[in-house]
C-alpha cells in the first residue's frame, strides 16, 4: 500500500477555485490508480474523479464535469484535483484513494476498489 497525504483545501467564495493535491510514499506511485472522493454531511461518500495509470484515462462524475479536471505527476508522486467555478454544494470533505494496478488504461469508480486512502481535506465552498 501507499501512504497518502491529501493539501490544498479552504475555504472559498463560489464560483471561485481551489487546486488540492494527493501526495503518495511508500511505493511505486506510477503503478497505482488514483482516485478523489468526497464526502459531505449526512451523505455517502461519491466517486468525483479518477485517474488511470495512464493519465489520458480519466473518469468524472456528471457533477464535475466541465468544471474540474484531475492530473498526474509522476515524477513528483502527485495528483493533482483543480476544481473550478465552485458551487455549494461542492462542500465535503474530500479524499483520495489508491490502488495498484497493471492495466494501463483502466480506471476505477467505486470506492471498494480502493485499498489505501488519506485523512482527508475539507472544502468549504460559501455562497
Amino acid at each position: 500500500q501507499v501512504q497518502l497525504v491529501e493539501s490544498g483545501g479552504g475555504l472559498v467564495q463560489a464560483g471561485g477555485s481551489l487546486r488540492l493535491s494527493c501526495t503518495a510514499s511508500g511505493r511505486t506511485f506510477s503503478n497505482y490508480a488514483i482516485g478523489w472522493f468526497r464526502q459531505a454531511p449526512g451523505k455517502e461518500r461519491e466517486v468525483v474523479q479518477t485517474i488511470g495509470l495512464s493519465g489520458g484515462s480519466t473518469y468524472s462524475a456528471d457533477s464535475v464535469k466541465g468544471r474540474f479536471t484531475i492530473s498526474r505527476d509522476n515524477a513528483k508522486n502527485t495528483v493533482y484535483l483543480q476544481m473550478n467555478s465552485l458551487k455549494s454544494e461542492d462542500t465535503a470533505v474530500y479524499y483520495c484513494a489508491a490502488r495498484w494496478t497493471a492495466m494501463w488504461t483502466k480506471v476505477y469508480t467505486d470506492p471498494r476498489d480502493f485499498d489505501s486512502w488519506g485523512q482527508g481535506t475539507q472544502v468549504t465552498v460559501s455562497s
